[in-house]
């Protein structure tokens, strides 16, 4: 039996907002913007995508998933989540080669240091 990873579901109590703040943050395309479903994928043609559906209560403790993106430049792609309204948090992380943000819901996730050669 074959199995294919299609996407990762989000609900947001916007989730309208939400995805176009992952658009701006990840630089990905609008694939699917319907009044009960919005996905992204970083192309058209290829999955995963990340599928935000309506909330019907806010976030209230830590996501038990989350996504972790390795950038080209840590410092320069926190910088850039911040200025788009990203904040950092701690869950507890200590001191770590990552950082731990959270999107304008609250939704947890990680930025990896910086890939070497």
């Amino acid at each position: 039996m074959a199995v294919e990873w299609e996407q990762v579901v989000i609900q947001a109590m916007k989730p309208g907002d939400l995805a176009r703040w992952w658009l701006k943050a990840l630089g990905w395309v609008l694939t699917i913007d319907s009044d009960d479903e919005i996905e992204i994928r970083s192309h058209p043609d290829f999955v995963p995508g990340i599928v935000f559906l309506q909330a019907t209560s806010p976030k209230v403790a830590q996501n038990r998933l989350h996504l972790d993106f390795r950038p080209d430049d840590q410092s320069v792609e926190v910088e850039r989540l911040l200025k788009l309204g990203a904040r950092r948090i701690d869950v507890g992380q200590g001191k770590a080669s990552w950082v731990v943000m959270a999107d304008p819901e609250g939704n947890e996730f990680c930025v990896l240091s910086t890939r070497r050669e």
